[in-house]
């Protein structure tokens, strides 16, 4: 992008972002390892695919410092469930951008977040307060549970409570260990359920398994019942068309996503 950096750049950058790169854990499914590297993250971002916080939040992070902006990693933490402990787990990594000021922003320091899925459409004011993108409300305040960190607060239609990171910078080694949990531990959500997301201005496509959910300007569910639909729906919802994929590759996956649908269908019973 042409010119030094500026508020108006970095909102068209993370939005351009979150419209076009997919949040995605489709690797683990496929049984391949990642790493943190941001390199790495950045070229398979190129090939057309995407990944998660640690890979989304890492390549753009190098790709504002090439741009000229002052960016800075964090530890943070994602909470599932209100009733889940809070705090900066280090499941999560977190950007913010200073050196911007605005009239709405004088400090000029900025909340930059394109791994939380379901979450930020463009960056938001490093600024205690509530903020709406779209049709969904945020909230940004003092975190709890972090002394001298910050706590985002999910709209109560999201896929998680909200979020805590520390004001420290962090390097990228710092998430290796839990990028490694995250990708590999039967425990692990990422493990349980392939998970694809998208945010536009709109709101939110999450595809979970066989099942695609819309939540936002309208609100709508639909189940992928054959191996056609759901790589239909990774293509046109999600634009990922997975161009990396053998078709030996395609039938493994297929297999196991609907294994686990069946699976999930039976517990619900």
């Amino acid at each position: 992008m042409d010119g030094p950096p500026s508020v108006e750049s970095l909102h068209l950058l993370h939005r351009a972002h979150a419209e076009r790169v997919p949040y995605e854990c489709l690797e683990i499914w496929l049984g391949r390892s990642t790493t943190v590297d941001p390199a790495e993250s950045a070229a398979r971002i190129i090939r057309g695919r995407g990944g998660y916080c640690y890979h989304l939040n890492g390549a753009f992070s190098e790709v504002l410092r090439e741009l000229g902006y002052r960016v800075t990693r964090h530890v943070g933490g994602v909470q599932g469930r209100p009733e889940d402990p809070a705090g900066a787990t280090g499941n999560h990594l977190v950007l913010t951008v200073s050196g911007l000021p605005d009239p709405q922003n004088p400090g000029g320091e900025w909340l930059v977040d394109l791994g939380m899925g379901d979450g930020l459409h463009a960056p938001l004011p490093l600024v205690a307060g509530t903020y709406r993108q779209g049709p969904f409300t945020y909230g940004l305040r003092p975190s709890e549970a972090e002394p001298g960190g910050w706590r985002f607060d999910h709209d109560p239609r999201g896929s998680f409570a909200g979020m805590d990171f520390r004001t420290a910078p962090a390097r990228m080694p710092e998430f290796a260990g839990t990028h490694e949990f995250l990708s590999t531990s039967p425990e692990s959500g990422f493990v349980r359920v392939a998970t694809v997301a998208r945010r536009d201005a709109g709101g939110t496509d999450i595809l979970r398994g066989l099942v695609l959910t819309r939540a936002g300007d309208r609100e709508h569910s639909l189940t992928a019942e054959t191996e056609r639909d759901y790589f239909e729906v990774l293509a046109d919802v999600f634009a990922l068309p997975l161009t990396d994929v053998t078709p030996a590759e395609r039938a493994a996956l297929w297999r196991r996503l609907w294994t686990a649908h069946e699976k999930w269908a039976a517990d619900r019973g």
